[in-house]
């Protein structure tokens, strides 16, 4: 995104929640997205850009989401940065990031999924959305079979370090409880504490090979809580001008005899640098009789800052559900500035 607006700051104590003041920056970046949907089958619960209200048949919808980032370096070298992002109106990611140099980075969000496997749950390559917006696949709202607070409650802990061909990263969150700490937030963390990893290898050019494991926060009981177990492995092989990709992820769900395996793969082709089309496809087999499936197309065009983007998505028994089909189709325009 461009830079919105940059204001030079000489002491940045307050926001940074820090006694000394140091030089930083400020920057604003925005989005603003226009879309038009329109929904047949089951589907008539909205997701992402069609957030509080019931589709059926079609309709307009406009996002819009400002960042606010400020950033300052320290005495030893480590920088540290904080952003908060609004979107329509209403907070949606706040976090603060140490940058250590040689010795990885660690930061601390207020965003669900963003820790430990959270950052591999979908690694597919995709023009535009992926397979599961706007048809709620795995009843989630999202097809990578890691669904919601993978690493814990709504906010947490994640350090990375990226070596020569590999990058490593590992994610934690608190139980949330009932009191309101410096931070005036009432119970951060989720119904359990959670740890969580990834691993990526690029053992050669264009070949990227990962693994993650963790835990899902379900339920409160107990002092640690009670978690589901995760596990993802994904490839992907850039070629030229087209990106394969194919993962498979499992769920071991807390007191179910039945695990929830899913798969995806997916083609991406660059038809230039401001074109790519893309297919994905989907299958969530819960161990029941019923397999769900599901397919999307999508397109993009950039122009400087302005993206024209469309997809179409479909699946056969949502939910693992005997007969119920659904069905999307999005176009819009996005504006990055």
């Amino acid at each position: 995104m461009k830079n919105w607006k940059k204001v030079g700051l000489t002491a940045l104590a307050g926001s940074l929640v820090t006694t000394s003041a140091f030089a930083g920056a400020v920057t604003v970046s925005g989005v603003a997205n226009l879309t038009y949907t329109a929904n047949s089958g089951a589907e008539d619960t909205p997701l992402a850009t069609n957030t509080g209200v019931g589709i059926d048949g079609s309709r307009w919808g406009l996002n819009k989401s400002l960042t606010f980032s400020g950033s300052g370096e320290l005495d030893n070298g480590w920088t540290v940065s904080v952003s908060q992002t609004l979107a329509d109106g209403s907070s949606t990611g706040l976090g603060m990031t140490i940058d250590m140099g040689d010795m990885g980075t660690l930061n601390y969000e207020a965003d669900t999924g963003a820790r430990g496997i959270g950052k591999i749950k979908d690694m597919m390559p995709t023009a535009d959305e992926d397979v599961g917006n706007g048809i709620d696949v795995d009843g989630s709202g999202t097809a990578g079979g890691l669904s919601g607070t993978v690493s814990g409650g709504t906010q947490g802990f994640h350090y990375s370090k990226a070596l020569d061909m590999v990058e490593f990263g590992i994610g934690y969150a608190p139980k949330g409880g009932t009191g309101t700490g410096s931070g005036s937030v009432s119970g951060i963390g989720g119904a359990a504490s959670t740890v969580s990893g990834f691993i990526k290898v690029d053992p050669m050019d264009g070949l990227e090979i990962g693994f993650g494991i963790g835990e899902k926060a379900t339920a409160t009981a107990g002092d640690k809580g009670v978690t589901d177990d995760h596990q993802t492995v994904y490839v992907t092989y850039v070629y030229g001008p087209l990106t394969a990709g194919y993962q498979l992820s499992n769920v071991d769900t807390t007191g179910s005899t039945a695990d929830d395996e899913q798969t995806r793969w997916a083609l991406l082709y660059a038809v230039n640098d401001e074109m790519s089309i893309s297919y994905q496809d989907h299958n969530n087999d819960d161990g029941t009789a019923t397999d769900e499936d599901a397919t999307g197309w999508s397109a993009s065009y950039t122009s400087g800052g302005m993206t024209f983007k469309l997809h179409r998505n479909s699946a056969d028994n949502v939910g693992n559900a005997v007969s119920k089909e659904s069905e999307h189709t999005e176009v819009g325009v996005t504006f990055a500035f």
